[in-house]
């Protein structure tokens, strides 16, 4: 999931009519087949009946016993899932600990799937309560320069319904995405466009865009944020740099960074995690990069990348249920 999403430093007016805005994505990208628009429609139509039968509590457990029974019949999955928390962790889990877990990240990772699909159905106002920014302070004072916000995210949590509540909660978001995004994703997208035209204030860029769009993005007071923590480097051009984790040399992006580093854009680290009953918790972590530091660029992105490492690997062995890759 080669997913980044950004912000506007500022919430809006949520009465006012959206602004004109770039499109959100080209039509090659959220072009959906016949069959594709049909199995989602019946799937979305499925949902939103359980929703009005059950209630958003109801749905929840519904999500949870659905997780259950595929991880009981999903075993190539979760074997996976088992190969990637041994790797991840600092100690040899149990045989129950690798239970619970897979256990755990089957139900998120449904229910995230259960939510994502039928957030048009949700009243505007209970959707956009299920976010919370504990230190939420640490956006506004990054903001209060006015160079805009870069947010260094990782490929651990739903990004995809973070995105979609901070756009109800009255920011104008930007999201950057892989061009080969999924069919869901496009699909839901299609119709959030239709139910909330606010959403209408997202910005789009893709995996594969040109540096000045993200300079553009922290000169217009945007958030910008990206997951640094890829699998593998798409293009020969991307800045990278080499760090330690999970006892791993592994090569990162770093070009957002150096970008919101020559913009003296604020920093700070990002992590989604998800509730129970479909609630979602933003957390930031602040000090990847010291401006009173006199320091050159490559020292500097050099610390920064291998502290964003670090506290990734902290935060995954803390909930190995984050994991989105295995």
């Amino acid at each position: 999931m080669d997913e980044q999403s950004a912000l506007l430093s500022h919430k809006s007016d949520v009465s006012e009519p959206p602004p004109a805005a770039p499109p959100r994505t080209d039509t090659a990208s959220i072009e959906l087949s016949l069959w594709e628009w049909v199995s989602f429609s019946i799937a979305h139509a499925v949902t939103t009946g359980l929703l009005y039968c059950l209630t958003l509590r109801g749905l929840y457990r519904f999500g949870r016993m659905f997780g259950t029974i595929e991880w009981c019949v999903d075993y190539k999955r979760r074997r996976r899932f088992d190969k990637a928390v041994v790797r991840v962790l600092d100690h040899a889990p149990s045989r129950k600990e690798r239970r619970r877990l897979g256990r755990e990240f089957f139900i998120r990772t449904r229910c995230d799937k259960l939510f994502y699909l039928i957030v048009d159905r949700i009243p505007r106002d209970q959707a956009a309560s299920l976010l919370s920014i504990p230190n939420r302070g640490l956006i506004d004072e990054a903001l209060a320069r006015g160079n805009g916000l870069y947010l260094a995210m990782s490929h651990h949590g739903s990004h995809h319904v973070l995105a979609m509540l901070l756009a109800l909660n009255g920011y104008r978001p930007a999201a950057v995405r892989d061009r080969n995004e999924g069919a869901l994703r496009r699909y839901v997208q299609r119709r959030f466009d239709l139910h909330y035209p606010d959403f209408h204030r997202m910005r789009v860029l893709f995996a594969d865009s040109f540096p000045r769009d993200v300079f553009r993005c922290l000169k217009e007071g945007y958030v910008l944020g990206s997951a640094m923590d890829v699998n593998r480097v798409r293009h020969e051009s991307q800045k990278t740099e080499e760090v330690t984790i999970f006892g791993e040399r592994r090569k990162f992006l770093s070009g957002p960074l150096r970008i919101a580093r020559r913009c003296k854009a604020g920093v700070l680290q990002a992590f989604v995690f998800s509730e129970p009953n479909f609630r979602y918790r933003l957390e930031l972590v602040d000090g990847l990069i010291d401006y009173e530091a006199d320091t050159d660029e490559s020292s500097a992105i050099s610390t920064a990348m291998q502290s964003y490492a670090t506290t990734v690997e902290r935060y995954v062995r803390r909930d190995p249920t984050l994991l989105t890759r295995i």
